[in-house]
């Protein structure tokens, strides 16, 4: 199944798929165009792929040309994206494309924001699974194009015991051994943690991941220096532009942010369509 023509073509037919009243009315005949697009202000551009994709399966006839790649730089004023089509295909993709860019560029901008703003080099930054259903896939190569990580895709590709887990095994050491007696030896056992005698119980019972979640500075010092290499160390909750740097002080290995996703603003473009002259 191509997840990428699904994602897309469910959003024409959101916007289109019933007609498009006003452009069928206003062209009697088919017509060739030409559209840009325009930064209304500066971001980091993501999804160029996934607008060349939309008007593609509107008119697969169509010249499309972006000036960028993912991962760039745009500054305001800039024309970063150009495609040449037949005119109801342009009129009826404008919004679709714009929409993907704006909000796959709005967290690649958010996320070159955090990763410029962190001071510790070894400390990998990664996402988490909130992101809008449905576009979970774009969202996080949005973040990777904004200088960031993935951390799982989804429930199949990594283990991660959260507190509902372990309160249906009982404890952590029940969880992580029913875990061990159904993986392969390839995968790693990821543990939440809210406490330090969690940590000790996640550590003893052979975690490989230990993720702190919410937990003070101080908290996450101390369960660094008891972990003491003994499991990767991820900090989780109350991650912020301003506490970026003050918990990847405190020796954690890796950082996963929500907000790059579910904070992340919509970037100003537009799109501007005329005739092919």
């Amino acid at each position: 199944m191509n997840t990428l023509d699904t994602i897309i073509k469910f959003a024409l037919f959101e916007d289109s798929g019933l007609g498009d009243i006003t452009t069928e009315s206003i062209l009697s005949e088919s017509f060739a165009g030409k559209g840009v697009i325009v930064a209304k202000e500066p971001f980091v551009l993501a999804g160029s792929e996934v607008a060349k994709r939309v008007f593609k399966l509107l008119d697969p006839k169509c010249e499309v040309n972006s000036l960028f790649s993912d991962g760039d730089h745009i500054g305001k004023g800039e024309i970063f994206f150009k495609v040449k089509a037949d005119l109801l295909s342009l009129l009826k993709g404008e919004r679709v494309a714009l929409n993907f860019l704006q909000r796959l560029s709005g967290i690649a901008t958010l996320t070159r924001s955090y990763v410029e703003e962190l001071a510790f080099p070894n400390v990998r930054l990664t996402d988490t699974r909130k992101t809008t259903p449905g576009l979970r896939s774009l969202e996080k190569e949005a973040v990777r194009a904004g200088g960031a990580y993935n951390h799982r895709m989804s429930l199949y590709d990594g283990i991660l015991i959260k507190d509902n887990h372990i309160a249906v095994a009982g404890s952590i050491e029940n969880a992580v051994k029913a875990v061990k007696n159904r993986i392969s030896h390839l995968m790693k056992i990821e543990v939440e943690v809210t406490s330090f005698d969690e940590v000790k119980e996640a550590t003893d019972a052979g975690a490989e991941v230990i993720m702190l979640d919410n937990m003070t500075h101080d908290q996450m010092a101390d369960a660094v220096k008891y972990i003491n290499g003994r499991a990767v160390v991820e900090a989780s909750g109350n991650v912020s532009f301003e506490t970026l740097n003050k918990i990847a002080a405190t020796g954690v290995d890796v950082i996963s942010c929500g907000a790059l996703t579910h904070q992340a603003r919509s970037v100003d473009i537009s799109m501007r369509i005329n005739y092919d002259s």
